[in-house]
């Protein structure tokens, strides 16, 4: 019996030196706040969406011009209507996040359309957030923004 019990015992502990514990990384409250950020935008909620940044936010965007640009929510609100105006079916497909700090996040996604013209595009976009009581307060966002000229000779 007293064999019996030390084999157990020998066996128990064996299968639990063993066993492998997987740990689920638990999601932070600025990869919740980017998530729901890009729900935003493929519903094309740019209240809500606007809503997310500071009263006034720091941007970076080749669209907006070089340097940093200061917007107001009513101005996002405002860029992104004309912009899913002008690119019918706007979305936003995200690749990847980066969390950084407590402070930051970086976000590489890819953003198609569908131009007047009814050609289809796909860019690859990089976009740090930094995010301070919840809120952006800076979208520091990069892309190719030049006219790739060897296609655009191509179809001429």
């Amino acid at each position: 019996m007293k064999k019996l019990a030390i084999l157990f015992i020998t066996v128990v502990a064996f299968n639990a030196c063993n066993q492998t514990t997987t740990v689920k990384p638990t999601t932070s409250a600025n990869e919740t706040l980017v998530k729901n950020y890009f729900d935003y935008f493929n519903a094309h909620n740019w209240t809500k969406m606007a809503a997310m940044y500071a009263d006034t936010s720091d941007f970076k965007d080749p669209s907006l011009g070089q340097g940093i640009v200061k917007q107001s929510r009513q101005q996002i609100i405002e860029k992104y209507s004309q912009l899913s105006f002008v690119f019918n079916n706007l979305h936003d497909e995200v690749i990847q996040t980066y969390p950084s700090d407590n402070n930051h996040i970086i976000v590489e996604f890819v953003s198609t359309g569908m131009g007047p013209d009814s050609t289809t595009f796909e860019l690859p976009i990089c976009t740090i957030f930094t995010i301070e009581n919840g809120l952006i307060t800076k979208d520091y966002t990069y892309y190719n923004n030049l006219v790739d000229h060897e296609k655009s000779e191509e179809k001429k």
